[in-house]
């Protein structure tokens, strides 16, 4: 049974459309990255997920439970970060964490102060004290100090410095390995070809493709860049005869130049 699966599901603002049509399954131990520009679809379709929106058609199960009638007990089971997280100026990370961890029932915080000192965290400045970075990882903490077994991020290394971002993504794995199922959102292409299983494509709130990554990177020869050397300066003509090579290889693209690859091939057939 998926930990996610959606079928069909829609979500609509009136006569604006905030995601159409959205069927997809994540597994237990699976890492799944949605992708897509900013207002592509990707928050409203975190939203739905967790009820906070209710979906105008299809449906949404989590653990197979209904997402609306059940989402009490689904949200008991998941770690979840916003992309707008916030918990009140005032307030500390340790006072969030100590409200949560009742709310949770989870006496012993040790997973939280393991967290914190790993992301280098500060859990006893108020957050309206603290950068985008830093409240981000006192989020990141909240979202898995209690071991879920699915975690829902939306842009979770957004505001984090490059050593964090690493941490951040060598947890994920860890994550993954314990058979934590982990959906989230991201824009940054970089990250999720090294640590996520599969990627969904999303365009103007409709998912337009999901593929594993490697498939994804490897999908057509057009795609590929290729890079040749020579030994000695040559013009065109030698270089369809193809003299004077000392080496040539193919070199995958990035996930970055697949992505906008895709992206702008289905712009333009639709």
């Amino acid at each position: 049974m998926a930990v996610i699966e959606t079928e069909g599901l829609s979500k609509f603002y009136g006569s604006e459309r905030g995601i159409e049509d959205v069927t997809v399954a994540v597994e237990a131990g699976e890492v799944f990255a949605f992708l897509g520009p900013n207002g592509a679809g990707k928050t409203t379709t975190i939203r739905t997920l967790l009820d906070l929106l209710h979906p105008s058609g299809g449906s949404a199960h989590i653990f197979g439970l209904d997402s609306q009638r059940d989402s009490v007990a689904i949200r008991a089971r998941l770690g979840n970060l916003p992309g707008d997280f916030g918990y009140g100026k005032r307030s500390s990370g340790r006072e969030a964490l100590a409200l949560l961890a009742k709310l949770r029932r989870v006496d012993d915080l040790g997973r939280a102060e393991e967290l914190a000192r790993r992301f280098r965290a500060d859990l006893d400045r108020p957050l309206g004290q603290l950068s985008r970075g830093n409240r981000q990882k006192v989020g990141l903490i909240l979202a898995l100090f209690h071991r879920p077994e699915l975690l829902i991020l939306d842009e979770p290394t957004s505001g984090l410095d490059p050593l964090m971002q690493e941490e951040f993504l060598a947890l994920l794995g860890e994550e993954r390995e314990r058979g934590c199922a982990v959906f989230l959102s991201s824009h940054e292409l970089d990250e999720v070809e090294r640590v996520c299983d599969r990627v969904g494509i999303i365009r103007d709130g409709r998912l337009i493709a999901v593929e594993r990554v490697e498939d994804l990177l490897g999908k057509t020869v057009e795609r590929r860049r290729v890079e040749v050397e020579f030994a000695d300066p040559v013009d065109l003509d030698e270089v369809r005869a193809m003299p004077g090579v000392v080496g040539a290889k193919f070199a995958h693209p990035t996930l970055e130049q697949v992505f906008l690859t895709y992206y702008h091939h289905e712009g333009e057939q639709g």
